[in-house]
């Protein structure tokens, strides 16, 4: 118990001291709000606003609002930073309404899953320790600042006029989000009839984790959209898609799955076929 709260008091430093930087990045060149730079106080608000709910669902022992507040947090940080900014102009807005649709698409989705289910089995110890479910919270504000970090480089610059870079990425980012949201919704339709078992149809024949492949390609866009307008320390926040990548493959998403789908079918020889000719990400043709 002691060694799991030091690591998770070191865990929420690092996040904070991350944060800090990329808001540092972030603000170099960019608007004031107030006198301050407009970049640090949206990571600011990032921060703040998991802390605010953090409390009610540690009285509550709950987790269902955890990746509501997420999406509500870059709601929250997308709105202030364009009207706070003022800059209205074309890749303002698309970088502020593909990144909308992309939060309350997927907090929408994972909010009804969850009720649904009744409980996240990611936070099943955790709401027994209070430091460790707090840094949890710490890390999804960090989450929301670094992938949203070029975007919201470009949110709180100077208007840049928009070209190919835009349109590129808008296209990036749709296909992204059109894999996202197809292997969301065919594996919630197999999860109906299927509680136990485990998927290899549709987008998931091609990939294992096809949603999470979607969700790194649409974030690859966003950055794509925001590049014209980066300069000096700014350049810093294009490790938004590598963080992205990093964060589902490494540490969450890709890499809790795999343990746990062997945990629970590394005996079932259908499993292992599937493990044996499935791309573990990028979508690819089933192997013969």
């Amino acid at each position: 118990m002691k060694k799991v709260i030091v690591e998770s008091l070191i865990g929420t430093v690092v996040a904070l001291v991350v944060a800090t930087f990329i808001g540092f990045a972030g603000s170099q060149g960019g608007v004031t709000y107030q006198g301050l730079p407009l970049f640090a106080l949206c990571a600011a608000l990032a921060i703040m606003v998991q802390w605010l709910v953090f409390i009610p669902s540690l009285l509550q022992k709950t987790e269902h609002y955890y990746d509501l507040t997420g999406s509500v947090t870059y709601v929250t940080v997308i709105l202030f930073a364009l009207i706070a900014a003022g800059n209205f102009d074309p890749r303002s807005l698309l970088i502020a309404v593909l990144c909308l649709i992309w939060a309350i698409r997927l907090g929408s989705f994972l909010f009804v899953r969850v009720k649904g289910a009744g409980f996240d089995r990611r936070f099943s110890r955790m709401l027994e320790i209070p430091m460790q479910f707090f840094m949890t919270w710490t890390l999804q504000g960090l989450w929301v600042t670094v992938t949203l970090a070029a975007g919201m480089a470009a949110l709180t610059s100077e208007p840049v006029p928009i070209g190919p870079f835009a349109i590129v990425g808008a296209v990036v980012w749709l296909i992204g989000f059109a894999i996202e949201v197809i292997s969301d919704r065919q594996k919630s339709r197999f999860r109906e009839e299927n509680k136990e078992g485990f998927i290899t149809s549709g987008l998931w024949s091609w990939s294992r984790h096809p949603n999470y492949f979607g969700e790194i390609v649409l974030w690859l866009g966003i950055a794509i959209i925001a590049l014209p307008t980066l300069s000096g320390w700014q350049w810093a926040t294009m490790i938004s898609p590598i963080f992205v990548i990093v964060l589902l493959t490494k540490i969450s998403g890709v890499r809790m799955l795999e343990v746990s789908g062997k945990k629970r079918w590394g005996t079932d020889e259908g499993y292992q076929a599937y493990l044996a000719s499935t791309s573990v990400l990028i979508p690819l043709p089933p192997k013969k």
